[in-house]
């Protein structure tokens, strides 16, 4: 596998979470390079506009990847993403295959930026401790100082208002 320049990609993350905030939807998003370096998949947060409330970027990215190449090729690629991959989504990459993760900032840093409030109950489980109950070595990559203040200047005010108060965030569509 080539020496791949984790930085790029992260960018390339950073860029499409400010695509996926833009469009109404959580600032996250994770890219799949091949081995070689291709970047083989893109997917931004839709979690809000598709009110799916498994739509988180990396779940969305590994339900196409699973779907288009077998699991020994994806052993071999890497999954950047934003931000530390949730439980669910640590699960939907164990289960994917796919062998190494990047992340930008820690989930810790993450919950620094989202509180806990009532739209954001995430999980103290950061992806190490779940990949850690695996039996496959998925290699972790992160966090990465270079990308925190773009990344954070993203996240930034999407959870709560300049007062300390927390957004509604609901789901943009309508059913009917």
């Amino acid at each position: 596998m080539p020496k791949l320049n984790h930085l790029l990609y992260l960018q390339r993350c950073v860029e499409l979470a400010e695509f996926a905030r833009n469009s109404g939807n959580c600032p996250f998003a994770a890219v799949l390079a091949g081995p070689d370096g291709t970047i083989l998949l893109e997917r931004e947060n839709s979690e809000i506009t598709d009110g799916k409330c498994t739509g988180h970027a990396e779940t969305m990215l590994m339900e196409a990847a699973s779907q288009m190449y077998p699991k020994e090729f994806l052993w071999e690629c890497t999954l950047y993403t934003t931000a530390e991959p949730c439980a669910m989504c640590a699960g939907a990459i164990y289960w994917g295959n796919v062998g190494r993760v990047v992340f930008g900032i820690t989930e810790k840093r993450l919950a620094q930026l989202t509180g806990q409030g009532p739209v954001q109950p995430a999980f103290d489980l950061p992806c190490s401790e779940v990949f850690a109950r695996g039996k496959k070595p998925i290699k972790l990559i992160g966090p990465f100082p270079e990308v925190e203040e773009a990344t954070v200047s993203v996240l930034n005010g999407f959870w709560k208002t300049s007062q300390g108060e927390y957004r509604q965030i609901r789901r943009i569509s309508s059913v009917g």
